[in-house]
This record gives structure tokens, C-alpha cells and sequence, in this order.
């Protein structure tokens, strides 16, 4: 069943948007009679497109076509779908300036950003093409049995509920491992970023996908449920926040279907006594501005040691002073605008609440008076238990310093939160700071001398309130199959 579902939008009102709309081969139509969404571009303030959400008929129908696909795709060899992949990851690469464009016009990501993030959803789509057969081959297990192993098979359709701070990679870091396993995918992606979510489905059937491999529903987040009730829905991935998460795995565990949830962070830093200050201001300042500051594994709270913490401060504030924010399309700017004005102005209360608790503000800390969701670099100090900076997630530009007397108690204030998805340790001594990394350091993502990252060939994921299950790696390409036992006797 080939399924062809008109993609809708009507307002287009910044040139460039247009270009790559046009390059991206997505063709407006609108339905009056249709709920809308509106795509506003956060470095201005103007809406750049609407587009229409999916009827009830039109979400029917792509499920049915999602079954009937992954009744078919299963049954291709891994070397038949490693090739598609490796068309699809070309595909990226021939797109990758009109991607990076809509990116930035949708939610401000700058350009350099933007083009290490499509390439890095096409590295992944070619390291599954490659390693996916071994990751999945059968396991032989030695019983009393004549032939006994472990298979691993695909379980139907994945239902992708994704964020907008990566609108590229958060959906094919799922989507590589996921249909490499034989399954398919239905995205519902963050609704700031709509014609990010279609350019991705235009260009895996460009490729050459079966049309229902992938398909983006324009949906509001009230009919996720739904979606996760449907029985034609196998399983589900989320990234988010924690309230979503929570909301997202209430739903699948009443419906007994698997999930993987990767959700907020504030990830911890521990600056120790003896730490190469360079290389700890290098790190603090790139850990914390990625995608200006808008990353679930950013780096958020500076845990330094006493010895340090003034030359630290003194170095690490002059070094956020001096980073340039405005137009995501000049590279002499290191951070565009925030994604949305509302979440600005959270971010900026966090800041507020803060200081009137007690911290101190170095540098930053007020709304720019101009156009847009745009935010400075901010660094806060003399951070304590109870204010917002300590106690939740910055999701922006701020950094948070606070001081720690000695190793023990830096290690007891970086596990003092309630998520646990990255953490970073400084340290001229490897084994000692691996040591502390590996054993000590609460979190699925402990990075010693360098900001948490993901790597295609590493398992990302949290706990405690950063999620459960796990995306990349092998790990990640076995999170949406069955694992069945094969006895014969």
C-alpha cells in the first residue's frame, strides 16, 4: 500500500525559507477546514510558514501503510537495507546546505552547526549500513539441544517522538538502527519544526525508500496518546523532557509495548584540584554553548574545586563575555536565537529566581532589547541547593559555578540531582579522574577530559530521571527487536 499524504503550509514570509522549502521539493497545500501549525522563525519573531495537521483519516491510512511496509521490509536481506541507507545518507549530503537552512530559519541553529549535524546523521546512517548484520547476527548458545541460538527480529512500527534542538539527528540516530533492524518508523516530531520533519520523509523516499519506511505525521502533542494506543504501533522512542517522557511511558506501559526514553539533563562537571585550566575553560565553554546551550547532555554545573574556583570564574567569564550572539547564518556568531520566546523567558526566570536566592551574576543575565528569542551567555556563581540554577534544568546559555571543598563532597554535589544523563570529570590524573568516571559519577554518559557527546559507536542514555533504554551502538539496535530463543531437538 503506497499512501501519498498532502503536506500543508501557506505563509511564507523569509526569502530564504522559501529557497529551501523549494530545494527540499515540499509542495504547500492547505486545508482551511484543518487545525493548523505555525512555524515562526525565533532570530525574528515572524511566522515563515502553516501547515495543516493530519486528519484522522490521513493518520489511518498512514498506519495501515506503515503495517503493510513492514510486512515487506522485514523480509529484506541487512545487504539490501544497508544500500538504501547508504542512498539515504547521499541524499543528506547532496541536501545538506537547504537542511541547514531550514534548520536555522525554524529554530535558530547556526549554520556551522548545522552542517556537523547533517553530516553526522549520514556517518550514522553508513556506520548501521555497515555494522548493523554483525550487530544482529544469530547468536549460537551451546545447550542439550541439537541447535539452539539467539535470533533477533524486528518488531513492526516504531512510533519516533522527537525533539526540535536537533531536528535532524535526534530522528536519524533512531531511525539508522531502527529501520537497519527491519522495522519502520512513524516520526511525530516537535511542531516548531514541521518542514525539518517532512525534508527528512522527501529525502528517505527520495532515496528510494518504500513509502511508508518513514512517515512524518503533523499531529498536536494531545493526540500522542492515541497514537501509542493504536495497536498497528509496536513500540515506542522518545526524546524529551521528563514531564513528556513520564506522560509518553504512562501511556505504553498501559499498553504493555516497549519504550526507550531519553529526557532531560543537568549534566555536572567536576573541575578537580589539579585540572590543566585551559583545557577546563575549553571544555566549560564549548560544553555549555552547543546549539546555544539547548542540549539535553550540554554542559550546566561546574563543580570546582576551591583551590580554583576564583581563576576559574575570572577566565571563564571573560571567555563568555566575548561570545557573539545574533543572525545563525553569520559564522562570526557562535549562538543564534533560542528556539522559542516562551522558553526564553523560562530560562531568563530561572536566572531571576536565582539571583534572588542568592547567587551572583557575573555576566549575562538580562533579555537582549531587540527582536527575537535571542539570550546572552550567562555564568552565575556562589550556586546553592535550592535555587533553580542548582536544583533544575538550564536549557540555554547559562552556566552554573559552584564550589566544592574537596573531592568527596564535588562528587556527592554532581550526584545531588535528579537526572543523570552525562557528567564530565577535569583532570591532569586519567586514571584517577576514569576511576571516579566509571564508578562514582552518577550517569549513562561519563566523559573524562572532554563535553559529553554522543558517538554512533557508544550507547546513549540516562537514568534516574534522564530515562531508560539506550539509542546507538549495539545496544541501541537491539532496543526494538525480539530477542527469541531458537531450540530444536
Amino acid at each position: 500500500m503506497i499512501v501519498v499524504i498532502l503536506l500543508n503550509m501557506n505563509v511564507y514570509t523569509s526569502n530564504s525559507t522559501v529557497v529551501a522549502l523549494r530545494c527540499l521539493n515540499l509542495s504547500p497545500q492547505i486545508n482551511p477546514m484543518q487545525e493548523s501549525i505555525n512555524s515562526v522563525n525565533p532570530a525574528t519573531g515572524i511566522k515563515i510558514a502553516t501547515y495543516a495537521t493530519h486528519t484522522a483519516q490521513q493518520v489511518n491510512a498512514a498506519l495501515n501503510a506503515a503495517v503493510a511496509t513492514f510486512d515487506d521490509w522485514r523480509g529484506y536481506t541487512f545487504a539490501q537495507r544497508a544500500t538504501l541507507l547508504r542512498k539515504i545518507a547521499k541524499e543528506i549530503r547532496k541536501e545538506k546546505d537547504a537542511l541547514v537552512r531550514l534548520a536555522a530559519e525554524e529554530m535558530g541553529k547556526p549554520y556551522s552547526q548545522g552542517h556537523y549535524e547533517v553530516e553526522k546523521c549520514a556517518t550514522t546512517l553508513e556506520f548501521y549500513a555497515r555494522e548493523g548484520a554483525r550487530f544482529l547476527k544469530d547468536e549460537p548458545v551451546k545447550t542439550d539441544a541439537l541447535k539452539s541460538y539467539v535470533t533477533f527480529q524486528p518488531l513492526g512500527a516504531v512510533l519516533a517522538i522527537m525533539p526540535w534542538n536537533f531536528p535532524y539527528w535526534q530522528v536519524f540516530r533512531a531511525f539508522a538502527p531502527t529501520v537497519m533492524a527491519g522495522n519502520v518508523m512513524v516520526l511525530k516530531h516537535a511542531s516548531n519544526v514541521s518542514g525539518c520533519a517532512l525534508a527528512i520523509e522527501r529525502i528517505i523516499l527520495k532515496a528510494g525508500a518504500p513509502a511508508g519506511l518513514l512517515q512524518t505525521l503533523l499531529l498536536p502533542s494531545r493526540e500522542v496518546s492515541a497514537l501509542i494506543d493504536d495497536r498497528r504501533i509496536a513500540a515506542v522512542t522518545l526524546t524529551g523532557s521528563t514531564e513528556a517522557g513520564r506522560r509518553v511511558a504512562e501511556a505504553a506501559g498501559r499498553n504493555l509495548k516497549k519504550v526507550v526514553l531519553e529526557l532531560g539533563g543537568s549534566d555536572p562537571y567536576i573541575v578537580l584540584a589539579d585540572a590543566d585550566m585551559d583545557k577546563a575553560i575549553e571544555i566549560a565553554l564549548r560544553g555549555r554553548l552547543v546549539n546555544t546551550g539547548q542540549s539535553c547532555i550540554a554542559a550546566k554545573r561546574f563543580v570546582v574545586h576551591k583551590s580554583l574556583r576564583k581563576e576559574f570564574e575570572r577566565r571563564y567569564t571573560e571567555q563568555m563575555k566575548a561570545v557573539t550572539f545574533g543572525d545563525p547564518a553569520d559564522p562570526a556568531n557562535r549562538m543564534g536565537p533560542m528556539a522559542r520566546h516562551d522558553l526564553r523567558d523560562q530560562l531568563h526566570q530561572q536566572v531571576v529566581d536565582s539571583i534572588a536566592m542568592g547567587a551572583k551574576l557575573l555576566c549575562g543575565g538580562y533579555i537582549p532589547d531587540a527582536p527575537g528569542a535571542f539570550y546572552p551567555a550567562t555564568v552565575l556563581t556562589n550556586v546553592k541547593k535550592g535555587m533553580p540554577a542548582y536544583d533544575e534544568e538550564l536549557f540555554g546559555p547559562v552556566a552554573a559555578i559552584i564550589e566544592a571543598k574537596d573531592d568527596v563532597q564535588a562528587l556527592s554535589i554532581a550526584n545531588d540531582t535528579e537526572y543523570g544523563l552525562g557528567g564530565g570529570i577535569i583532570s591532569k590524573d586519567r586514571k584517577r579522574a576514569e576511576q571516579l568516571a566509571a564508578r562514582e559519577l552518577q550517569a549513562g554518559n561519563c566523559f573524562v577530559n572532554d563535553f559529553v557527546h554522543s558517538d554512533p559507536m557508544l550507547p546513549f542514555g540516562g537514568i534516574k530521571q534522564s530515562g531508560y533504554g539506550r539509542e546507538l551502538s549495539s545496544f541501541g539496535i537491539r532496543e526494538f527487536v525480539n530477542i527469541k530463543s531458537v531450540y530444536v531437538k
